[in-house]
């Protein structure tokens, strides 16, 4: 590809659309030159409700990375989520032709793969390989060249309902920009946060937003399992607005600050002053009564997930690296040691890689997924896609994160 081209992403979650831009480096690194982000109002449960709302909060996700960056992007790599998202595994065998494994081998054998019974509404979304097999020998991850009669390809397929891909493209092409790619969120989050001695040896992230809690299991350096759970962090808000008689806005800020998932944990003495509806005077509240709230809900998130493991054949013992968090409910304080109880597996908290320009501000699970599809574009430029993200057709038409944040508190509530 051409080096110092610029590449871009678009997170267009419940809570929050963030847009990074990324200008390729010689060593192909990723330089991150852009970031904007935009408090999200057209979106519930990672679905699309309001086209208008959801395109201008694209909008000034984008003004303000392309100020940042101080250039126009008119491409994006975008991810989608949801409860209509459902995965499968499937397997296709092919007669290796000539002896020798081609391409076009490979290529047959993925089709026969993807002949499965999908829902009449649903489109393909990734047809991602898992591991490839010639005559019984299994594992091969390479097999072109290789000698043998039959060739076996299993496959990981996500498929996602036809309405919801197009109101993502309509939001986007209402600002003016093309999508390129779709990826899943929970394998941009993977992409992001995971090493691949993690995927070798078994692992789930979880990536816990603020409408869809997103789930991906890797074992054997393969993604093996994907699903969407459609509670997340939003619900702890909630939950902490009605318990405490407090604005949204208020009790958002009050999660992000002063959260806790453990009501045990030591030094939760601490006051937090919690603002009242009306003309009522604002309270004082420990923290601990905060976690009397969020625990429960995030125990609740948490065991929603391994029930959706144990039902997809994904036993804890499977999962020998354990858990990783991420996403913005993932930085809670306490939530790793109610994780290592709940699934008791090793866990910790997933943080994007270290990257070139801004990316010291947004090395924040928050921007997991962000940051994983912007590797899926550099990999798209490069003639190399990343696993999991496909191309997408045209169907028509110096702050700190803490302040910055605090900032869009008062600026959006």
């Amino acid at each position: 590809m051409e080096h110092g081209k610029y590449i871009s992403a678009l997170d267009i979650g419940t809570s929050k659309v963030i847009a990074l831009i990324g200008e390729v480096q010689e060593d192909n690194e990723i330089h991150i030159v852009g970031l904007g982000q935009a408090p999200s109002r057209g979106l519930k449960a990672g679905m699309v409700t309001n086209i208008d709302a959801t395109a201008q909060a694209i909008k000034q996700a984008v003004n303000e990375a392309e100020l940042m960056a101080d250039t126009k992007i008119s491409h994006v790599t975008t991810g989608i989520a949801g409860n209509h998202i459902r995965s499968l595994n499937s397997q296709g065998v092919v007669k290796i032709k000539d002896g020798e494994v081609s391409q076009a081998d490979i290529d047959r054998a993925i089709e026969t793969a993807k002949a499965v019974n999908i829902p009449p509404d649903h489109n393909i979304l990734h047809t991602v390989v898992q591991e490839y097999i010639i005559d019984n020998q299994p594992g091969v991850k390479e097999p072109i060249g290789m000698s043998g009669v039959r060739l076996d390809t299993r496959v990981h397929i996500i498929t996602g309902a036809n309405t919801a891909l197009q109101n993502i493209q309509k939001c986007i092409h209402r600002c003016g920009l093309q999508m390129d790619q779709i990826m899943l969120q929970p394998l941009a989050s993977g992409q992001a946060v995971l090493t691949e001695d993690e995927k070798d040896l078994g692992v789930c992230v979880i990536d816990i937003g603020g409408g869809t809690t997103d789930i991906a299991v890797y074992t054997n350096g393969a993604i093996r399992h994907t699903a969407v759970i459609p509670v997340a962090g939003d619900l702890i808000t909630k939950d902490l607005a009605q318990a405490l008689r407090t604005p949204h806005s208020a009790a958002e800020y009050i999660k992000i600050h002063y959260g806790v998932a453990i009501p045990t944990m030591e030094g939760l003495d601490e006051m937090v002053e919690v603002p009242s509806v009306g003309d009522r005077q604002p309270r004082q509240i420990s923290r601990r009564v905060l976690a009397s709230v969020i625990g429960p809900r995030v125990e609740e998130i948490l065991e929603l997930t391994l029930n959706e493991l144990r039902r997809s054949g994904f036993p804890e013992e499977v999962l020998t690296s354990g858990i990783v968090l991420t996403g913005g409910a993932s930085m809670l304080t306490g939530i790793v040691e109610l994780a290592e109880d709940v699934f008791n597996l090793p866990a910790r908290i997933g943080v994007p890689q270290e990257m070139g320009g801004v990316s010291e501000r947004i090395r924040n699970p928050r921007y997991a997924t962000a940051i994983g599809l912007l590797q899926a574009a550099r990999g798209e430029e490069d003639g190399q896609p990343v696993s999991g993200a496909v191309h997408v057709s045209d169907t028509g038409e110096k702050v700190s994160l803490w302040a910055k944040f605090q900032k869009w508190l008062k600026d959006n509530f």
